[in-house]
């Protein structure tokens, strides 16, 4: 039996956390009294008592927690911002070549921002190829349902009078200072942030990702992206697959799942790379719980909610 905490699992990730693993019958959750859950002595405890420790809290809490598991065994799935880039951290996206192996035999790792998902398993693999250069300059839009703002934007968004200005999609991330850019720099192997237009709508979860590439951009075609996406992505959780319905993509396609779909379209002079998947699922606590099961040394699906098991 594994040994879970989390802490802060009063948050959105933190639950949602906790409501899947509470069905496993092969982890044991380490509770702590919710009116101590700031005692720094009380989560240290809770933290060494087990065996995997979730830090589902925002970035100064989370490193504070971290530096609480200082010296002790147990394994740390930050979801917060904090160590995504930092050194000592291992950057939980294991559908990266080689990736899945270092996350196996990790203590400290980082669960990728939902954005940063998609554009990383977009871009990443075609840098590594030499198909893109490391100095390209990109755009990426990204549009995500309103959950993935926390409990703050959830509230405002169903309250009955709400702003009417929340019915139509709404342009954020205006200084180009989206906490999600710098670790979609590094971890793709780029050498500028690219210019990024994410995107909240009126719908609860849910999230594509979206970047145009110029023929000018490339070296090949769009058949060795397409190449390079069907060997690397076979499932179980992300996959090359064609899905476009009558010649639209929604960013819904995936609501409720924990996998990930990514697609090309266009043309030769002009090209659409996309990722869709849920900003709740391989967003957030999906992809928390799929490095969880790689440390664990089982099925990485356990739990997940993807094609196979629909």
């Amino acid at each position: 039996m594994t040994k879970v905490f989390i802490d802060g699992s009063s948050g959105t990730t933190g639950l949602r956390i906790e409501e899947r693993l509470s069905a496993r019958k092969d982890i044991e959750l380490v509770r702590i009294p919710y009116d101590l859950r700031h005692e720094p002595q009380v989560r240290k405890d809770a933290i060494a008592a087990a065996d995997i420790a979730f830090l589902c809290l925002p970035d100064d809490a989370a490193r504070e927690s971290a530096a609480l598991a200082e010296g002790l065994d147990t394994v740390i799935i930050d979801t917060s911002t904090a160590h995504r880039t930092a050194e000592g951290w291992t950057y939980g996206l294991p559908e990266l070549k080689g990736q899945k192996e270092i996350i196996a035999s990790s203590k400290r790792i980082a669960n990728p921002g939902c954005h940063a998902t998609g554009f990383i398993l977009l871009i990443q693999p075609l840098v590594k190829a030499g198909i893109v250069s490391e100095d390209i300059l990109l755009g990426c839009t990204s549009l995500t349902g309103y959950s993935g703002g926390g409990k703050k934007m959830i509230a405002q968004y169903e309250d009955e009078n709400r702003d009417p200005l929340l019915d139509a999609p709404r342009l954020y991330g205006l200084t180009q200072m989206h906490k999600h850019l710098k670790e979609m720099k590094i971890i793709s192997g780029l050498e500028y942030d690219p210019a990024f237009c994410p995107v909240v709508a009126d719908f609860y979860s849910g999230m594509e990702t979206i970047i145009p590439l110029f023929k000018s951009q490339i070296r090949g075609t769009v058949k060795d992206i397409e190449k390079v996406y069907q060997d690397l992505y076979q499932g179980p959780v992300v996959k090359y697959e064609s899905f476009a319905k009558d010649g639209m993509i929604s960013a819904a396609a995936m609501k409720s799942r924990d996998d990930l779909l990514i697609h090309v379209e266009g043309n030769e002079d002009r090209i659409l790379l996309t990722a869709v998947f849920d900003n709740l699922g391989k967003g957030a606590s999906g992809a928390a719980i799929q490095n969880m099961n790689i440390v664990m040394g089982i099925d990485e699906t356990a739990g997940l909610v993807t094609g196979e098991t629909l």
